[in-house]
């Protein structure tokens, strides 16, 4: 019987899904009756795992709604799902959305737990190379054991050294002034959408090289597009071989897009040629055993440290443009601090003078804090995990919010508000371990976060030179929790050059 039940809910949603769409809300709909055919074994289940006594489990938030559980609650406004569980349950709890048992760590002790644990343990490559693999390529990232990716990762942070980052700010610097030539002397543009093309085209040339960054027409930025339009929660939630609109598309990009990064390591290695980039570093990387990488790796990791941080930078970049905008007193002390440090005439960037910009420093921090652009770090327990007195047993998704955790009520002041000087002072929740984890913590800490430094600071160093910048109507944005990456709703922004 279970067997018949699974295969008619499977055939029941791949009836459904061709009209199911992107939005999370509406792909839940698309699901319902899957849902109601697995129902009861979901429920049996779960008896199954509270069966033992002997063991405490977290203290779990029942749902009315079979199978779904949460989803709907959580999906339209998850951060107040998740202050309200916390102050009811406390900082561990567990519950049921789409199929799945979440179990989040709120709170710096609690979170500990993940950012400690060894991956056989907690484990990432189930959680994300759902994501991660038709993106980036098989052979890379999340689709190989986790001592190959630590390889890999560490072949990419060779690349991402202060040397490098000495010649980025410069082609930084050039790209920003080149793209906001087309914005004119005033108006009203999208923040958001500028500054997701542009940090494309900066990451394409300090990371890929001038061969790729040179290709990087109107064509390819599309292709760019479609494949990052592979992180959905679709994507996630659903198998990739279902024939959705959104998963063609990113099937498409990435073969097109990987075979012009093979024209251009096939032209790089013909020539012997050799520049100081990233590409160069690939191309002259080894593993271990001594094995090169091929063609095909180096693409996929190309491409994974263009799109890994294309959502955060971008999402980042532009709610520190509103934030800035609303507060136009902080505005002129960035500029003043600019003048101060580049002199009266503001002469080119540095790097060295990007560092000692502090005020610029804690207003992006500040961002990271009250906008983390990823609401959920996960992991998959493959083995029981004990925190605060309880036991997390295999199988449930473990979960640490940095959003969560960089606004609760005992470790920051004046939790809500914009407040970058909060930064020069000794405050406990800076100090704190988890407190603050805008690029995760530990052995999973983001080895792209000092690039992100380096590019959005760079480019908004820029920006207060070019213009200053207003709110429209006293309009803030609000988040759009729709998407992976927590984005602005309406990031239209007032502009007028200063010089």
């Amino acid at each position: 019987m279970l067997v018949t039940l699974l295969e008619a809910g499977s055939n029941l949603i791949e009836n459904a899904v061709e009209n199911v769409g992107n939005n999370l809300v509406s792909m839940l709909l698309g699901t319902t009756a899957f849902i109601l055919s697995i129902a009861y074994i979901s429920k049996q289940l779960f008896k199954e795992v509270q069966h033992d006594k002997d063991v405490k489990f977290p203290p779990y938030i029942p749902s009315s709604i079979p199978f779904l559980g949460h989803a709907v609650a959580f999906g339209k406004s998850p951060i107040t799902f998740l202050e309200n569980a916390y102050d009811k349950y406390g900082p561990v709890f567990s519950f049921n959305m789409v199929g799945k048992t979440f179990t989040y760590l709120l709170g710096s002790d609690a979170a500990a737990l993940l950012f400690n644990s060894k991956n056989e343990d907690l484990n990432a490559e189930e959680v994300y190379s759902k994501l991660t693999t038709p993106v980036f390529g098989k052979g890379v990232a999340y689709d190989v054991p986790n001592l190959l990716f630590l390889e890999q990762k560490k072949m990419l942070k060779t690349g991402l050294n202060i040397a490098q980052f000495k010649q980025h700010v410069t082609l930084i610097e050039d790209e920003t002034k080149e793209y906001f030539k087309r914005w004119g002397d005033s108006g009203e543009r999208n923040l958001f959408e500028a500054l997701s093309e542009l940090i494309i085209l900066t990451a394409s040339r300090c990371l890929h090289g001038v061969e790729i960054r040179s290709l990087l027409n109107e064509k390819v930025a599309q292709l760019y597009a479609d494949l990052d339009g592979g992180f959905t929660h679709a994507a996630w939630l659903l198998p990739g071989w279902l024939p959705l609109p959104s998963f063609r598309r990113r099937d498409r990009a990435h073969k097109e897009i990987k075979n012009i990064f093979y024209k251009v390591i096939e032209k790089r290695r013909v020539s012997g040629e050799r520049n100081d980039d990233m590409l160069q570093t690939l191309l002259d990387a080894t593993y271990k055993d001594g094995r090169p990488l091929t063609d095909d790796e180096i693409a996929g990791m190309l491409i994974g440290l263009l799109l890994a941080g294309q959502h955060t930078s971008s999402t980042t970049s532009a709610w520190l443009g509103f934030f800035l905008a609303k507060d136009k007193a902080l505005q002129e002390r960035c500029y003043s601090e600019q003048k101060a440090i580049c002199g009266e005439g503001l002469a080119p960037i540095s790097y060295d003078q990007v560092k000692e910009m502090n005020l610029l420093d804690c207003c992006l921090k500040e961002t990271l804090r009250l906008r983390p652009p990823i609401m959920t770090m996960m992991r998959m327990a493959k083995t029981p995990q004990t925190v605060a007195g309880y036991t997390i047993p295999p199988g449930h998704q473990v979960c640490v919010s940095p959003t969560v955790n960089h606004r609760l009520r005992d470790a920051w002041f004046e939790r809500f508000d914009f407040i970058p000087d909060r930064y020069l002072q000794d405050s406990p929740a800076i100090t704190e371990k988890f407190a603050y984890i805008p690029f995760g913590a530990g052995r999973h800490r983001c080895i792209g976060e000092n690039f992100a430094y380096v590019q959005i600071k760079t480019i908004w160093s820029t920006l207060l030179r070019l213009y200053e910048f207003d709110l429209i109507d006293g309009y803030f944005p609000t988040v759009n929790y729709t998407t992976m990456i927590h984005t602005p709703n309406n990031p239209i922004i007032h502009y007028k050059r200063r010089i």
